[in-house]
């Protein structure tokens, strides 16, 4: 959440916005994103659910606590009948996030499709950010909003494929386990070629997804590489930390 937030705030300054409303702003997707959590413990919703009277007490009190900051950060951003337009951007996030739930509760076959929905209230934070600093939703807030959604729809489904292809080592078995994955890879090149020759996207900003792309073609034909999850989460946070940076940069650039 915090890339599409920062991206999308960089780039309303860049713009010409103005950096004040981000406090709020900030606070109360912050604490909103924090609450998801204490609170799917408190009912039973999450894997890791309260059992004890202290576990629900602290769940609760954790819980209230986060609620009165982004109840009262949602005041101070909306004070004056200022950005009423988030209104339409959260209940769309919201109606992700409850789509996201329906999926998965449908089973645990579906869990790439939830977080891809999950992905897509998340990354909404970029058109909003940018909506803050310049009190409009014209420019680049919903092109930086689908370039938030493709990078991490993109690694969503390495993370995933990472893990179903664990035990494959030759790149014959990987182009096996990753027929999927690589029709997507070549889908999100040919898409930004298009976007950027349509003049939808600058091209420098394009080069953001230059790490992800020769990550996920260089998978299928490097050597054996035993599945290790810390290390390939540190990874792909690096990748996404590299993708903010460089899609700020050619923003600024272009």
């Amino acid at each position: 959440m915090l890339v599409p937030l920062i991206t999308g705030a960089a780039a309303g300054l860049l713009a010409g916005g103005g950096a004040w409303p981000l406090a709020p702003f900030s606070i109360a997707v912050l604490a909103l994103f924090w609450l998801r959590t204490p609170v799917e413990s408190w009912i039973g919703a999450a894997p890791v659910k309260a059992r004890t009277p202290g576990e629900f007490a602290l769940v609760r009190k954790a819980a209230i606590a986060l609620a009165a900051t982004a109840a009262a950060a949602s005041a101070w951003l909306f004070w004056g009948g200022r950005n009423l337009a988030l209104l339409w951007i959260g209940a769309a996030a919201g109606a992700a996030f409850l789509a996201q739930s329906a999926v998965k509760q449908a089973g645990r076959d579906n869990r790439e499709a939830a977080q891809m929905i999950g992905a897509a209230g998340l990354t909404a934070v970029a058109p909003a950010a940018y909506y803050v600093v310049t009190g409009s939703l014209s420019g680049a807030a919903w092109p930086l909003w689908i370039a938030n959604l493709l990078f991490a729809t993109n690694q969503i489904q390495f993370v995933q494929l990472r893990i179903r292809a664990a035990r494959a080592m030759k790149p014959r078995e990987k182009f096996s386990a990753g027929r999927g994955f690589l029709v997507a890879q070549v889908f999100l090149l040919l898409l930004l070629t298009f976007a950027c020759a349509g003049g939808f996207f600058p091209w420098l900003a394009a080069i953001a997804f230059a790490p992800i792309l020769f990550r996920g073609f260089a998978w299928f034909v490097s050597g054996p590489e035993p599945l290790a999850i810390h290390a390939l989460g540190i990874r792909e946070l690096v990748y996404a930390g590299l993708f903010g940076a460089l899609l700020i940069a050619g923003l600024a650039v272009a």
